[in-house]
């Protein structure tokens, strides 16, 4: 089961250490998500981070850094979905200098699971928000029947996202989600790396192997 963390979208004391720490730990992927970076706020975080992990982190916007920094791939959003031709065209590129690059998107409802069309070759999608939200009273509208049958149907590998904490660790096993992304449940915390090695000691416990 893939073990994801994605970035705050606030700016974070000592977030490249922090993050360097992730990856130290045992992280695979960490989805870099600061929507009001801007180009060169990105490009001054990814320095910060040592090179040999630049192939740990996904990046949801100024893709064209995935090339120059040799990144694990781009999230594309709504916004870049609706740009076909710009997205299409940088997609391309990074394919041609990597042609294992991952693209990821987000997802909020079965039917997009089910949908056998799409723009796009995923690596993965993410479903959100499939748990009650750790960082407002946001409530899931899904059922564990319903996600249990779409992920069986679905021809996409699907990461839970939202409310995901310890307590869906074994929730999201069960369900059939291949993987599961972190977000308030280790930002919401003091010590985010602490909360981390919880996390991967849940997966050993619970004898889940980490991708």
């Amino acid at each position: 089961m893939k073990l994801i963390v994605i970035s705050s979208s606030k700016i974070v004391e000592n977030e490249a250490e922090i993050v360097t720490a992730l990856f130290e730990s045992g992280l695979e992927t960490y989805h870099l998500r600061k929507n009001k970076f801007s180009t060169y706020n990105m490009k001054q975080f990814l320095k910060s981070i040592p090179s040999h992990f630049h192939n740990r982190i996904i990046i949801h916007s100024h893709h064209d850094l995935a090339r120059k920094f040799k990144l694990k791939g781009i999230h594309l959003t709504k916004s870049h979905k609706k740009n076909v031709v710009k997205t299409w065209v940088t997609i391309k590129l990074l394919r041609f200098v990597n042609p294992e690059i991952e693209i990821t998107t987000s997802f909020n409802n079965i039917g997009q699971l089910l949908d056998k069309k799409s723009e796009y070759d995923y690596s993965y999608v993410f479903l959100s928000p499939v748990f009650d939200s750790l960082s407002s009273k946001f409530q899931s509208g899904f059922t564990e029947h319903s996600l249990a049958s779409a992920l069986k149907k679905t021809k996409y590998k699907v990461i839970a996202r939202g409310g995901v904490d310890l307590d869906a660790i074994e929730k999201g096993e069960k369900i059939g989600f291949n993987g599961l992304a972190f977000y308030s449940a280790l930002w919401k915390k003091k010590e985010p790396n602490s909360e981390f090695n919880k996390v991967v000691e849940k997966f050993k416990e619970l004898n889940i192997p980490i991708e």
